[in-house]
């Protein structure tokens, strides 16, 4: 087992002139697959807040059936983004491993970009969520006044059941 204390410590340029080419091609692949996937990553969290955008919109005019499509929707682009998500973390690690100083500043305004989308998305989604909750709240209020109508509580046929049928007339 090598100690902390007895590990050669080496720069950069060492580092780079020791690597095998083979070894070399396998770290650009990484980073350029982890690159892809940020973007993908980014693309991803772009559709979701368009789609919180427009489930505004369906929150305050829409029908029920038209809320349930959208959910539905935004559920299978969640769905996606953690998919691809279980693929960054492991790529990241080898990453973090490879990374060079020109790969860097990329990466690292990727990562930036997916972490305002994401703090974004937060917000929309709790903004939908209380406008959802203030919509439910008028809703039931509506449903409370047709349950004390009183043409609909009254039962015309509130008699007891006929229990002999007179045939003859």
């Amino acid at each position: 087992m090598v100690s902390l204390t007895t590990m050669p410590v080496l720069d950069k340029e060492a580092t780079v002139q020791n690597i095998s080419p083979s070894e070399l091609s396998q770290r650009v692949a990484v980073i350029k697959r982890f690159r892809e996937l940020l973007k993908a990553q980014r693309d991803r969290f772009q559709i979701y807040l368009n789609a919180l955008d427009k489930q505004k919109n369906v929150i305050e005019t829409g029908t029920a059936d038209d809320l349930l499509r959208h959910v539905e929707m935004e559920e299978k682009i969640v769905e996606d983004i953690f998919s691809i998500q279980k693929v960054i973390n492991p790529l990241e690690e080898m990453y973090r491993s490879t990374k060079t100083d020109e790969t860097e500043d990329e990466v690292s305004g990727l990562k930036d970009a997916l972490e305002n989308l994401k703090s974004e998305a937060a917000v929309l989604s709790a903004r939908n969520r209380d406008l959802l909750a203030k919509r439910m709240e008028e809703i039931r209020a509506e449903i409370n006044i047709l349950k004390s109508n009183a043409y609909a509580r009254r039962r015309f046929d509130s008699g007891p059941a006929p229990s002999l049928v007179d045939i003859n007339g």
